[in-house]
Parts: C-alpha cells; structure tokens; sequence
C-alpha cells in the first residue's frame, strides 16, 4: 500500500510538472508571436468598418481596391474614449476603447484586453480581433484608419477637458492620447480620422442634429475631430459634411440600411473616397 501511495504521489507529481511546462510552451509560444505579422494598413473602427450580415466591411474592401494588407481591428459598440461610467484601466469595455488598444500596443501587452469578457450581443469575435491584433508589427505598418466617434457621442462623452488634454475619458484627450501612442511606436505612420456619417435614428424619428446625448449634436463631435487633426498634423475624411445627402428623412434609405450603418452602396462609397485619398497622396 505504500508503495502505491509513493508511486501515486509521484504520479502527479510528474503530472503537475508535465502540465506546467505545457503551459509554459504555449504561453511562450503565444508571446513569440506577438508583434511579428507584418501589415500596411490598421483599421481602427465601430460597427461602421465591421461586417455586418453579408455585407463587406469597409477595410475588407480598401484592401482590394488598394492591393495592400489590411488588419480590421474594428468593434462594433467601441468608443474612442473609456467611459466614465467604468472608470478603471481594468474595465472589459474601456480596455477595447482606441486610447485602450492603443496603449496597449505601445506597451506591447494585451493581457487586460485578452482577459475581458463583455456578455454584450455581437461581441463573439472580439477575442480573436485581439489575439490577431497582438500579432501586428506596427514598426512596419504604414497607415492607421481612425473611424471613431459615434459612440462617444451616443455615450455622452465629454468632447474635451481644457485642464487635461490627454484626459483619456474624454473625446479629443483619447484621441491626442491614441495618435501619441502609435507615433511613439512608429514615428512615421500615416494616421487618418475617419469622421462619422450623418446619422438618422429612425426608432425616435430624430436625426443627429436633434440628438444631444450630454455633450453636444454629433456635428460638435465631428467638428471637433477635424479641428484636432490640424492640431495634431493628421489626415482626416470628412464623411459627415457633405458626403451622404441628408436635405430630407427619406435620404436615409440611399446609404444607410437602418440610418446608423452604412448598406452595401454606402459602404463602396465610403471605402472609394478613404482609396481615393489614399491613392492621390501616394502618387506624390
């Protein structure tokens, strides 16, 4: 009998180092990898850049037209901004907002986001956009899209903060936060904002410029995304002025499958102008 208890201790014992090293090889393993898939082209978006039924998503599409590799690290319901309603580094959703993933990649450790689990609908594919995106080199990627700011807008996200302009539960302090980020990692990526569209809420009847969620219509957003792209040196496509036309309701259905996101036309319309900028500055 004792001869069996010593082997049994054994046993595990053997077991519990066997497990350990596997463990350890594919966490090493899994580190290995991280920041070694070269790419030209980062997609930072909402719903907006993501694809949504069958339709193609909007950096899936600037990959054809431009014949570069593309990386869509986009999620639906994400902000630019963490919010202040989950005001820790640590929380699931501040952590996959842009000033999250971005400082994320400029400390090259994406333990908190690969931990975060949001129980939200139409969240299933978030883990693997953020295994996928560890393994980016951003030393070689040549341009980031930044397609942020409707859901900071729906979340009433304070567009500034004068006192902290790096205040990163703020708008504009995530933005400038985001870009500092990715240049410290890259000095010479090419980084574009990417504005929001005019947007119809067809469930309320209202359109954005009726729509103040706390800190101003969606143009105050847009407004204020474009004046800090000249602040900043940054590229920005104004998709809100004068892009989608929105003189009356029903224009909506030209564009948009529900007022919010871009359908099929709208969306071939929107990856033609991002090609087209970046077509023209290329031939420079």
């Amino acid at each position: 009998m004792r001869r069996w208890t010593e082997r049994k201790n054994i046993l595990c014992g053997l077991g519990a180092v066997l497990g350990f090293a596997l463990l350890f090889a594919l966490t090493f393993h899994s580190r290995a990898r991280t920041g070694q898939r070269a790419v030209e082209l980062v997609a930072f978006g909402d719903s907006v850049f993501t694809d949504i039924g069958d339709m193609t998503a909007i950096p899936d599409r600037l990959a054809q037209l431009l014949d570069v590799s593309v990386y869509n690290a986009s999620m639906g319901g994400t902000c630019a901004a963490r919010l202040e309603t989950e005001r820790r580094l640590d929380s699931a959703k501040g952590s996959l907002s842009l000033v999250g993933l971005t400082g994320a990649i400029r400390s090259r450790d994406f333990d908190v986001q690969q931990t975060a689990r949001i129980r939200d609908s139409n969240t299933e594919s978030f883990p693997g956009i953020i295994d996928g995106l560890a393994e980016v080199d951003f030393g070689q990627v040549e341009v980031a899209l930044i397609q942020k700011g409707v859901n900071d807008y729906h979340g009433g996200v304070p567009i500034d903060n004068e006192e902290d302009p790096y205040d990163e539960y703020t708008f504009l302090g995530a933005l400038r936060s985001a870009v500092r980020d990715l240049r410290r990692v890259n000095p010479h990526i090419r980084i574009l904002f990417i504005t929001p569209t005019y947007t119809w809420y067809t469930a309320t009847g209202l359109t954005c410029e009726e729509t103040d969620n706390g800190a101003g219509v969606l143009e105050d957003y847009v407004n204020a995304q474009l004046g800090l792209a000249e602040e900043l040196d940054v590229e920005a496509i104004d998709l809100y002025h004068d892009f989608f036309p929105h003189e009356s309701w029903e224009d909506w259905k030209e564009s948009m499958m529900d007022g919010l996101h871009p359908n099929e036309a709208g969306r071939e319309r929107i990856a033609e102008k991002i090609a087209d900028i970046l077509r023209s500055e290329n031939k420079q």
